[in-house]
């Protein structure tokens, strides 16, 4: 079976600049919900979206079947996997660990793993929290190392040792560049923020994130891996969609969770969102306004912060965040318009073009709909 890989169109920048008035078909009649007929026009087997205005949750909804081969409908209430959407959320704990004193914007590499000094190339020895969340610790998932992947997908053992293994497999070669001068997308720099982490704090990633957020924001449905009941599917435009049950083939491995494993429900996915709005305002006690302000900096000018890609929109109001992810079997996409404090997210359970562009379309008709 082929390699699984995260972010095939993880970030996308180009995404939803049409959507001030855009056309998509709609379908009134039946009683069919437009994110029905969405779904029906881009032909992929299930489709889910939300959006929250002013505080509230204004539309939630998911159609279609847990499978293409299945006649059993989705629930609102099933998780849908994130892709690389998890890591506005590695960010995210990256920043209230910081606001603990536990880790510094300015931590290094080699000061985060003083054992492994040794083994981590001099090149990548200076490069910091920041760098690595702003894809510019010198990495670059365009010039990959096919031995490392492989073995990525064999590790045993507790996950934290799994993630210093994946450190001095990424780290012990020369960098892709030389840190910090250029971006270039890395999922394995975020799963070494993730490491970083665990170093800091003696947990495992996934613990970090169940307790700093999914138990505080009530996110019940969020995990990792590829959900159990709705599966993901491989296919083309062209193509029908082939169900994945879940396993190690419908995911990465999960040293890879804080570049992009988490899934959840859709309305618990916006608790998250809502988070980035209200601290945007300072309107919360997770994190600090000025945290909230530094996640969404774009420290370094390139249309990416810290887990969101930054982008100017008429329909946002001004600066719009985004991200988008894949892990090829599903697609998934948030933007957030603070300015307007609305959040909007999409995801289906397909990682093909017309799953972005379903995706695409659900989010247009909702911001036609509920915030024009």
């Amino acid at each position: 079976m082929a390699e699984v890989r995260i972010g095939r169109r993880a970030f996308v920048l180009g995404g939803l600049g049409w959507l001030v008035g855009c056309n998509v078909a709609r379908n009134q009649t039946g009683g069919e919900s437009f994110l029905e007929a969405v779904r029906r026009r881009f032909r992929v087997p299930a489709l889910a979206a939300g959006c929250l205005l002013n505080d509230s949750l204004v539309f939630a909804e998911a159609v279609g079947t847990v499978n293409a081969n299945s006649t059993e409908p989705v629930s609102i209430d099933d998780p849908f996997h994130l892709g690389s959407c998890t890591k506005a959320m590695a960010a995210t704990i990256s920043a209230m660990l910081v606001e603990r004193g536990k880790l510094s914007w300015d931590t290094t590499v080699a000061e985060a793993f003083p054992d492994l000094a040794d083994r981590i190339h001099p090149g990548f020895r200076p490069v910091t929290l920041l760098q690595l969340l702003s894809h510019r610790g010198g990495l670059d998932d365009r010039k990959p190392d096919n031995k490392i992947f492989p073995r990525l997908r064999g590790l045993q053992g507790p996950i934290t040792e799994q993630r210093r293994t994946l450190v001095e497999l990424a780290l012990s070669r020369e960098p892709a560049y030389p840190p910090g001068e250029q971006m270039a997308y890395s999922n394995f720099g975020y799963a070494i923020a993730g490491a970083m982490a665990e170093s800091a704090t003696g947990k495992p990633w996934e613990e970090l994130a169940q307790e700093l957020l999914f138990q505080p924001l009530g996110m019940t449905t969020a995990g990792f891996g590829a959900p159990e009941r709705v599966w993901g599917h491989r296919g083309g435009w062209l193509k029908p969609c082939r169900p994945v049950p879940p396993g190690p083939g419908a995911d990465n491995p999960p040293v890879l969770s804080p570049a992009g494993r988490v899934h959840s429900a859709m309305k618990d996915w916006l608790k998250f969102a809502s988070l980035h709005l209200r601290g945007s305002r300072g309107d919360t006690e997770v994190l600090s306004r000025s945290s909230f302000e530094f996640l969404h900096r774009d420290h370094y000018r390139q249309g990416y912060a810290l887990g969101w890609g930054v982008v100017e929109r008429r329909w946002a109001g001004g600066v719009a965040l985004t991200h988008a992810g894949s892990n090829t079997l599903w697609y998934s996409v948030i933007w957030l318009a603070p300015n307007r404090n609305a959040a909007f997210v999409a995801a289906t359970n397909c990682g093909t073009d017309k799953a972005f562009r379903a995706c695409d379309a659900a989010i247009g008709e909702m911001i036609q709909r509920f915030l024009l």
